[in-house]
């Protein structure tokens, strides 16, 4: 959806982006990267507003800090 603009079960357009928040005591949707919510990772959704089927994304920019945090041990 975040790319194509369609919602694959659907088809319909009628898609939002719902931003990622970090709130006091875990409140929001994010992935704990760190010690304190500063070091937490955004999570947005992508939500057809016709079916209510929705997907979840993460900024690019952010991939490598998950990876280091949660990636396979070598």
């Amino acid at each position: 959806m975040k790319n194509s603009k369609r919602c694959p079960k659907c088809g319909s357009n009628n898609i939002i982006y719902a931003p990622g928040t970090v709130g006091p005591y875990g409140a929001g949707n994010h992935i704990s990267c760190g010690l304190t919510n500063l070091g937490a990772v955004k999570v947005g959704r992508y939500v057809c507003c016709d079916c209510g089927f929705c997907e979840e994304w993460v900024d690019k920019a952010d991939l490598e800090r998950l990876e280091r945090k949660y990636g396979e041990k070598r």
